[in-house]
């Protein structure tokens, strides 16, 4: 059986109303850890800068405004499938994304396929996972 999904997408940085230039993201999804997704934009010039964020969110965050945290996913326009906003903030600084939907959508749909939403807790050691991942993450927070 599978365990990831992975996918490179290319997004827009917006740097400003006037600058803004395109990097690869990579998308990668987790049995191991199958509430999260996790997003490591390639800036130029930086090392590589990985988040990690509620699957549910960015489904949600296709079709309407959403997160109350660091990250805010929502749509640009009214139509169907229309771009995607991606902003992510630590402290008072932010940065600001631009992606296609129909790749994140893609995306979405095969993390699906691994684990249908709404039944991550059928992966059976999920607590274990989780103490892992949560591990994990809190020692690339002290790394970087």
């Amino acid at each position: 059986m599978r365990e990831s999904v992975q996918a490179e997408v290319l997004m827009s940085f917006l740097v400003s109303e006037e600058l803004s230039f395109r990097i690869p993201v990579e998308l990668r999804y987790e049995t191991g850890d199958p509430y999260a997704v996790r997003m490591t934009f390639h800036l130029p010039g930086d090392a590589p800068v990985t988040w990690a964020f509620g699957r549910e969110l960015l489904l949600d965050g296709i079709n309407a405004p959403s997160g109350d945290g660091d990250v805010h996913i929502a749509p640009t326009g009214h139509e169907p499938l229309s771009d995607v906003h991606i902003r992510l903030r630590v402290g008072d600084d932010s940065a600001l994304f631009r992606a296609g939907a129909p790749p994140l959508v893609a995306f979405l749909d095969r993390t699906d396929k691994l684990v249908p939403l709404g039944q991550e807790l059928a992966l059976g050691d999920f607590e274990l996972s989780l103490e892992e991942a949560l591990g994990r993450i809190l020692a690339e927070e002290n790394a970087g």
